[in-house]
């Protein structure tokens, strides 16, 4: 992978840039759509392509259950399997783990778990999570990392940490061989240490030892506090190499996005806006709403007076909230459309204010705006 920087604010961390990759560039910064089991929810390829994304995510954990690696393999990998030509980051399905499998047993071997599907066993390795990832011909793979909840205990996170650091060393060069054999996809380490400083330090050292391509921030956004996560997301950035792309996961409302912005990250992710999306919530320019509200039943207006995209253009929020209301599935397809275009067209702005040394006064000028909640 490539990685140029092409210009740096001059009154933040934040910098433009783009990622060479297999199946070509991606401007950086970037939000990336969540496509879990090979699909963004009530969104087709096509829309995701008219709103200009050039990169999204799969789930190690939910492809590797359902439909398998089997049937991945003889589809030729993830890309022709959901018929998307352009790139894939795949997470390692660490989280996945830990939160949904049953009777999750972690040791340095690697990960003992059940799976919520159907109970049936596995153990996943460094190793054998980097084999999967080959397998769905991930453009960008995610080592595997032990995830640690919000005020888990030093003890703990610092187990954690070690564990996360050994299993780097190992998917780092199982992932090396496998390059050896024609895989063309990249490697990204990530960054634990819960909410430790020390532990942070300790992390982005064995981290930045092992001069992965890229390197992901992970263990944010776990229910912290915004100002917590604001501080120990600019500790960390610190910390690592400026001349690498970036990745904080996990985050998707614009005051998470900007401040990772800010601090120099250049990818982030997250499911919230088709989540959302499913229960009636959209961005707009002036924070979220929810389209259920009764105050929406005769209302003509657009969604967002300030957004272009064909729903805004094109639907009030009468109409809007009476599919809503109804349980029609058009209901989600079309607000699950105009959030993801609102973030992307939130993420072209705040590189065109890069560019143009005016970050800082984008990003005040947006947050206070967005602040009027309607």
């Amino acid at each position: 992978m490539i990685f140029t920087i092409h210009h740096r604010d001059a009154g933040s961390a934040a910098r433009t840039g783009t990622m060479v990759l297999p199946h070509g560039d991606v401007a950086t910064p970037v939000f990336m759509p969540v496509g879990t089991a090979g699909s963004v929810k009530a969104m087709t390829n096509d829309d995701l392509l008219a709103i200009g994304f050039e990169i999204i995510l799969g789930n190690t954990y939910h492809l590797f259950l359902r439909p398998g690696m089997d049937t991945i393999r003889r589809a030729s990998g993830l890309h022709q399997f959901m018929d998307w030509g352009e790139n894939i980051l795949t997470d390692s399905g660490g989280f996945q783990v830990f939160s949904l499998a049953n009777s999750c047993k972690i040791s340095e071997e690697g990960a003992h778990f059940r799976s919520h599907f159907d109970g049936s066993e596995h153990l996943w390795t460094p190793e054998n999570v980097s084999e999967i990832q080959a397998v769905l011909n991930s453009d960008i793979q995610m080592q595997l990392d032990v995830c640690s909840a919000y005020k888990t205990s030093h003890e703990e996170a610092l187990n954690a940490c070690l564990v996360t650091e050994k299993w780097l060393s190992r998917g780092f060069a199982r992932y090396t061989s496998l390059r050896d054999t024609g895989y063309k996809g990249t490697f990204f380490a990530i960054v634990q240490g819960n909410f430790y400083k020390d532990l942070r330090e300790k992390s982005a050292e064995s981290v930045c030892k092992a001069d992965t391509e890229g390197i992901a921030i992970g263990g944010l956004s776990v229910g912290e506090p915004f100002d917590v996560f604001a501080e120990y997301l600019s500790f960390t950035a610190k910390l690592l190499p400026t001349a690498k792309p970036r990745y904080v996961m996990g985050i998707g409302t614009p005051e998470y996005i900007l401040a990772a912005i800010e601090h120099g990250i250049d990818m982030f992710d997250c499911v919230l806006p088709t989540r959302l999306a499913r229960h009636g919530t959209a961005f707009t320019a002036r924070g979220l709403l929810s389209i259920k509200k009764e105050a929406f039943k005769q209302d003509f207006a657009a969604l967002d007076e300030h957004c272009n995209c064909k729903i805004c253009t094109r639907y009030s929020r009468a109409y809007l909230r009476h599919l809503f209301k109804n349980g029609e599935i058009l209901s989600s397809i079309l607000l699950s459309y105009h959030n993801l275009y609102f973030l992307h067209n939130l993420v072209l702005n705040a590189r065109a204010a890069i560019t143009e040394d005016r970050f800082m006064q984008f990003k005040n000028e947006f947050l206070q705006r967005y602040g009027q909640a309607m």
